[in-house]
């Protein structure tokens, strides 16, 4: 039985490697995509399993001094491995499946710097079209176009701050076409994610529209909606 009991411990904690290695053996190049997202199912699995289990022997054999605490970090290791990949399932189910947002989806900001960067990307450079624009008005329908009452330059000076305190990577700017494009890199992953910034003069100030893609996946699992709506809560404060 103490054997046993050791071996759900073990568990309960390889299943919190294989989620800490996952992203990171595929940001490396060592593993594919799809050996990594087997990795996060397996942990999972593993996690789901050993914290169910291990809370039964817990409660059954009542372990004291260090056994005891093993049990309870083979709980929370399980737990924990069970959640993370889990959320972001349910975070999945309840977001569109796509991966191109954009505050302009009738005419939708070009790339045209980071374009030959996407040449080998699984996802085009070009927009996804009609369909993905009416999920993500279904979706996202606080994604607009900004309006500032601020001059073309003023909000492009703004506009490249919000870029360096996003922490994303300048690919070009040009302030004479209006134009930022830059990368974010994700952290676990290391999904890189582009990001075409437009700006452009109106009767009243100037505007700005800002779309992210991603390179690789049919769903981003709503990040690129978060990215653009944290880009516009750094920006405007620098407008003040």
């Amino acid at each position: 039985m103490k054997a046993l009991h050791g071996l759900f411990i073990i568990l309960g904690l390889l299943s919190v490697v294989l989620l800490a290695i996952s992203g990171p053996l595929y940001k490396s190049g060592t593993a594919e995509l799809g050996t990594a997202f087997l990795l996060l199912r397996w942990a999972a699995y593993i996690g789901a399993a050993t914290f169910v289990l291990n809370i039964i022997w817990y409660f059954i054999r009542r372990p004291q001094g260090l056994v005891a605490g093993l049990s309870g970090l083979a709980i929370i290791a399980g737990g924990f491995a069970f959640y993370m990949p889990f959320s972001q399932y349910l975070k999945a189910q309840n977001v569109p499946a796509i991966h191109d947002i954009t505050t302009d989806t009738q005419n939708p900001p070009e790339f045209v710097a980071i374009a030959p960067l996407r040449a080998d990307a699984s996802n085009p450079v070009e927009y996804a079209g009609e369909e993905t624009a009416k999920q993500q008005r279904q979706a996202y329908p606080e994604l607009s176009t900004y309006q500032s009452l601020e001059s073309p330059n003023e909000l492009f000076s703004a506009a490249l701050l919000a870029v360096d305190k996003m922490g994303w990577e300048l690919v070009e700017s040009s302030e004479a076409e209006g134009r930022i494009e830059a990368t974010a890199t994700t952290t676990w992953f290391g999904f890189k994610d582009d990001v075409v910034i437009r700006i452009r003069s109106t009767a009243d100030g100037s505007e700005l529209d800002i779309r992210s893609k991603s390179r690789v996946g049919r769903s981003d699992v709503g990040k690129n909606a978060e990215r653009i709506r944290e880009f516009m809560s750094l920006l405007k404060p620098e407008l003040r």
